[in-house]
């Protein structure tokens, strides 16, 4: 199932345990955690001691996916991961649609996303026009792909060294706000809220996981760089479970040092919590360095779906379903240079126009559906090839992949139920490539392809 890195067409295989696990935790650390936490706080009511709940099993429910992800990555390492494992056992229709989707509107939204975020942040430091801020996004898109066609291994270096510095600088803020906070004086009672019904901290539950896993979204983007990793059998399933705790990790401990800065209260209220806890510990000024920590949080966010995503529609172009100069290999970079390219000018695109947001949110739940049907992969590849040597099995099987199954069903399901006019429209936008599937699907049977 390894793909030749000989053949033609093949990408080298470069990528080490610490690159995949700087990978997973810089893809997923944007600005998220920098911002979110509030409003989770508000959408349980102000309960401390919820919101933490919320945010552990938000890590949890991505951790059992990672772990069931790194045996599917294990037993399959090529490039597009997700696709890969769709494809193989669903078919190329399912497989190209989340393709489709990820090309038009999840991969390329969300770096226009951190790109808009990017020159908006810019502002906190410097004087920044609207027209500055928008030239900045899409320098900032421009740069990355850059980075990424002149090569993998620049792209991972820049990448471990943009993740080193926001972990550590996270890190930093944290042991300050701790070591200075003075939020949770009298606020025993703060963990639980006092007076939400039953039904209405379920619904705010429900509404603050929504957040959470938007923050946590990011580690499947690792998979699709499995063509280009070394000793994948070892290192992918390592560095899944290793980047998934530590997501964990660091994100209790910036929430907790959050409300230690804050308290309840004013933590609740803040749309910005970071910038707003360093203020009311250290001072206006220091807010500043958050803003830049968030600045190359988010410049590697952007680097990290950029290294990843290409892959999928590299995949996808060599199956004979996508534009066929995205298959190619750039001779002296040795990176899918038109794949980056091609991805990056349609964030640009969608960046510039502002068009992103509607489709994110639109669109955003049907993630979960096929990351439900990737997962439900390993159950074909076991049965397949039960007796494969392998040095990695998911734990628990099959209850791990199972449990990850049902939660991301039940969210698109409470998508489907509480805003049906959303998801009709969301569903809407992924079988638009319908008709775009047969197109290619018949270009491949004239032209001899196998099916």
């Amino acid at each position: 199932m390894t793909e030749d890195p000989q053949a033609a067409g093949a990408l080298p295989r470069t990528l080490g345990l610490r690159d995949l696990i700087l990978l997973t935790v810089g893809t997923v650390i944007g600005s998220g955690i920098f911002i979110v936490p509030g409003a989770v706080l508000r959408q349980v009511g102000g309960g401390m001691g919820v919101a933490l709940l919320v945010w552990l099993a938000g890590g949890i429910l991505s951790l059992l996916g990672a772990l069931t992800y790194g045996e599917l990555s294990a037993r399959n390492p090529k490039a597009g991961g997700l696709y890969i494992f769709i494809r193989d056992c669903f078919g190329r229709f399912p497989a190209f649609l989340y393709g489709w989707t990820l090309f038009f509107v999840i991969s390329s939204g969300s770096v226009a996303t951190l790109a808009v975020a990017f020159g908006a942040y810019l502002g906190e430091i410097i004087p920044v026009t609207p027209l500055l801020a928008k030239l900045s996004a899409i320098g900032m898109i421009a740069v990355v792909a850059v980075v990424n066609v002149l090569g993998t291994r620049r792209s991972a270096d820049l990448q471990n060294w943009t993740t080193a510095i926001k972990v550590a600088a996270i890190f930093v803020m944290s042991a300050v706000l701790l070591l200075l906070g003075r939020g949770y004086a009298g606020t025993g009672a703060a963990l639980w809220p006092v007076d939400a019904g039953a039904m209405s901290l379920a619904s705010g539950i429900g509404l603050a996981m929504i957040g959470v896993l938007w923050a946590y979204e990011g580690w499947q983007y690792v998979t699709f760089s499995a063509g280009e990793t070394v000793d994948a059998q070892r290192n992918f399933p390592l560095a899944l479970l290793v980047g998934s705790v530590a997501l964990i990790g660091i994100y209790l401990l910036a929430n907790v040092a959050y409300f230690a800065a804050l308290g309840p209260v004013e933590a609740a209220a803040s749309d910005s919590i970071a910038a707003a806890a360093v203020t009311a510990v250290v001072s206006p000024t220091a807010a500043k360095l958050v803003a830049l920590a968030i600045l190359i949080s988010i410049f590697g966010a952007a680097n990290g779906i950029a290294l990843t995503a290409s892959r999928v529609f590299y995949a996808m172009a060599r199956d004979g379903l996508f534009f066929h100069r995205l298959a190619e290999v750039h001779p002296g970079f040795k990176t899918p240079a038109f794949a980056v390219v091609a991805g990056s000018a349609w964030a640009i695109v969608l960046a510039a126009t502002g068009t992103f947001e509607q489709l994110l949110t639109y669109v955003v739940f049907t993630g979960w559906l096929f990351y439900a049907l990737a997962a439900a992969s390993i159950f074909f590849y076991r049965r397949n090839a039960p007796d494969a040597s392998q040095t990695y099995r998911v734990p628990a099987y099959p209850w791990t992949p199972l449990l990850f199954i049902a939660a991301a069903g039940a969210l698109v399901l409470n998508t489907l139920v509480t805003q049906p006019g959303r998801a009709a429209v969301g569903l809407g936008i992924v079988l638009l490539g319908a008709p775009a599937y047969f197109i290619w699907h018949s270009r491949r049977r004239v032209s001899g392809e196998n099916s």
